[in-house]
């Protein structure tokens, strides 16, 4: 294995860990807003630095960049708020549709084809959504706030990877600041919205916040970004499943949560879809 494939590994599984504080967090009484703001606030200050010295490859492209920061901050803040409130097992398989709504959005927007392979990929993701919601039943009532959020991420999540495409000459680094910067700018704005003052934190409590924003989310971003800016597209995109199945497996091992036959089935459809999209995604590689 590639120091560049470990790395990415390893940050798949911080992601897919990524549960867990924020669960713990919220149990100790701070709302999610709040351990968004401050969880993707510290990495943006962080790495603010570097991304300013680069500024003369990012002043003239403000748009785009806004654009990315919008979209990869609203797919972080409303993935984080529905881990936080929501079944973990049901949010990681809602918000991994996200190679269908790329498929779409990239045939929309780059009028990238959709290939015998793609379109398999996008009937098999489809039905392990139906899957996943209770089959038949998906009808039966309005998805909830948390299933919206979760899907709302995915869509977020592709959308932002079309806008990156688009804007490939933009610094890793300095996207990377747009996405966590827009993750805590959302979240604080969600604060506002609800009227939600910043809560009186003791010593213990401010270090968990810290070491999540400097030990977690940091390095998940900076081992994604490193891995991916390294690897072959599909190549990159099959070993971040890794965080699909750390954060089904975590969920139901350590945070008890149920694994029905629905959602198994459902998961399985919707991991072959991704793995089918990267396949796509190394095959369109060298074009």
């Amino acid at each position: 294995m590639t120091v560049a494939a470990a790395v990415l590994l390893a940050g798949a599984l911080l992601w897919g860990l990524f549960w867990w504080p924020l669960k713990a967090l919220a149990g100790a009484g701070l709302h999610g807003s709040f351990i968004q703001m401050a969880a993707y606030g510290l990495p943006a200050l962080v790495l603010l630095p570097w991304a300013w010295m680069s500024r003369a490859a990012w002043q003239r492209r403000l748009a785009p960049l806004l654009l990315i920061g919008l979209l990869g901050g609203w797919a972080n803040a409303s993935f984080a708020s529905a881990l936080t409130y929501g079944s973990v097992v049901r949010v990681m398989l809602l918000f991994y549709l996200a190679p269908v709504w790329t498929i779409v959005a990239a045939r929309l927007v780059l009028a990238e084809p959709i290939t015998p392979m793609r379109l398999t990929a996008l009937g098999l993701a489809m039905t392990g959504l139906g899957f996943t919601l209770g089959g038949p039943q998906v009808f039966a009532e309005p998805l909830g706030a948390v299933d919206l959020l979760a899907l709302s991420s995915g869509v977020a999540f592709a959308l932002n990877n079309v806008a990156i495409r688009h804007a490939n000459d933009l610094p890793e680094g300095v996207r990377a600041v747009a996405v966590l910067a827009g993750c805590a700018l959302l979240s604080a704005g969600f604060m506002v919205q609800a009227g939600e003052a910043p809560p009186l934190i003791d010593a213990g409590t401010a270090g968990w916040l810290l070491a999540l924003g400097l030990l977690w989310v940091l390095p998940g971003t900076l081992a994604t970004y490193y891995g991916v800016a390294r690897l072959e597209a599909g190549k990159a995109a099959i070993l971040l499943l890794a965080e699909l199945v750390v954060g089904v497996v975590s969920a139901v091992l350590i945070g008890g949560e149920p694994l029905g036959l629905k959602e198994a089935v459902g998961g399985t459809l919707i991991l072959a879809a991704a793995v089918l999209e990267a396949r796509t995604e190394a095959q369109a590689a060298p074009a």
